[in-house]
């Protein structure tokens, strides 16, 4: 019954998947992948014409090959308006409109987003949390919501 709540609860609010548009390596490792940092593209599923553009460090190695390594918690985001800004349903503030896993078990980086309404503003922030203990590193990009 859990299996199924989970389920359909994974399936009412789907979040963006990340497209990787390039990578830098930054340490040489003799085994396994190089540590890197990645930049990602993803668009917000609730607000169509927003692309956000996220830049973080992918651990190498042996364990960062096989999916055991812990990705430090550093991010930057940068968001932009790509086209007419139209909203696809009411948005709540602090909303998760991405979602990665960051270590094997515990570790997650988010981005979320609020809405500026005195401003007419989408503030998008990035940070990464752990189940006991979070990191209070973050970044956050704003877009003023303008004629296209």
């Amino acid at each position: 019954m859990r299996a199924r709540a989970l389920f359909l609860l994974l399936l009412a609010a789907p979040l963006a998947l990340a497209e990787e548009i390039g990578e830098v390596s930054t340490v040489f490792k003799w085994f396994g992948p190089n540590d890197r940092i990645v930049v990602e593209a993803f668009d917000d599923p609730k607000v169509e014409g927003v692309t956000c553009y996220l830049s973080r460090a992918k651990t190498g190695g042996v364990s960062g090959g096989l999916g055991l390594a812990e990705d430090r918690a550093e991010a930057s985001i940068a968001c932009r308006q790509v086209g007419e800004i139209r909203l696809k349903g009411e948005l709540k503030d602090g909303e998760e409109v991405f979602k990665e896993r960051t270590s094997l078990v515990f570790k997650t980086m988010q981005v979320v987003r609020f809405l500026d309404k005195k401003r007419n503003t989408l503030v998008y922030l990035v940070y990464s949390d752990r189940i006991i203990e979070g990191s209070p590193q973050n970044a956050v990009t704003a877009i003023p919501i303008r004629a296209w």
